[in-house]
């Protein structure tokens, strides 16, 4: 059985799909695509697909994951391509590895957000910013399907900065964009706990609903503070080691190669 894990993407008005509704085009996309699929056993058999950490709906992404299992081997690449032409503008199949390595939800630990808040003064933005990083806790209430639950939105936080907008994009009024680290935490701290902390610290609340887009998620490095590409030990794994490789291509040199 061949395991192979994509990254795609929820763009445009395709954000606002449900988890739910992704799965069902998802589905749809692997049948027109005849993939090989691997069934589970049991009297409803379904495809065997692992979605990994889906981000909420109404954000969008740049860097959702999914490993689906194939009965019969098929390139990565190839693969991608036909998924992609199946799917809708808007969700598209961006990356493909073989799965060499376990262990790929354990690698999402924390994410990178960004939050477009239309309406809102960058100065504005900055004094909240700093506002909530310098809270030692900030305390946010979100209603779950148990009531009514208040937690720390701050202590799952790692950086959070406002950032020129991009001159791509511009607009009719003033625009603040902020940039958010966040680790997965439980409960896990969203990009709308933030939102709903700096309104609580600064009394910021913009005037229109933010767009949300999430930039990457992987492990998050201590060392360099930035989010690691999660498929980047499955491209490792491909290949060689250094001393593996010296050692293959010496006993592929023909004999008295390289004597004076």
């Amino acid at each position: 059985m061949q395991r192979i894990r994509l990254r795609y993407t929820k763009r445009g008005r395709l954000r606002f799909t449900s988890h739910r509704d992704f799965q069902r085009a998802f589905e749809r996309a692997l049948r027109r695509a005849d993939v090989p699929m691997a069934y589970s056993a049991g009297f409803t058999p379904h495809p065997k697909v692992s979605y990994a950490n889906a981000a909420p709906t109404g954000t969008g992404s740049e860097a959702e994951f999914l490993e689906i299992a194939l009965v019969e081997a098929r390139d990565p690449d190839k693969l991608r391509e036909l998924l992609d032409e199946s799917l809708p503008a808007g969700l598209d199949i961006i990356d493909a590895v073989e799965a060499r390595t376990p262990g790929l939800a354990d690698r999402l630990t924390a994410s990178v957000w960004e939050l477009r808040l239309d309406g809102v003064e960058p100065r504005r933005a900055d004094e909240a910013v700093a506002a909530f990083l310098a809270a030692g806790a900030v305390e946010v209430e979100r209603r779950t399907k148990n009531g009514l639950r208040t937690f720390d939105a701050r202590g799952a936080v790692v950086a959070l900065e406002s950032v020129p907008p991009l001159p791509d994009r511009p607009g009719d009024g003033p625009c603040a964009i902020l940039r958010l680290v966040v680790r997965h935490a439980t409960p896990a701290v969203r990009p709308d706990d933030v939102l709903s902390g700096l309104r609580a610290v600064a009394d910021l609340a913009p005037p229109v609903p933010a767009a949300v887009t999430r930039l990457a998620q992987g492990l998050f490095d201590e060392e360099t503070g930035t989010v690691t590409d999660p498929l980047a030990p499955d491209r490792e794994a491909v290949r060689p080691a250094p001393f593996k490789a010296a050692v293959l291509a010496a006993a592929k040199a023909p004999e008295g190669a390289g004597s004076a």
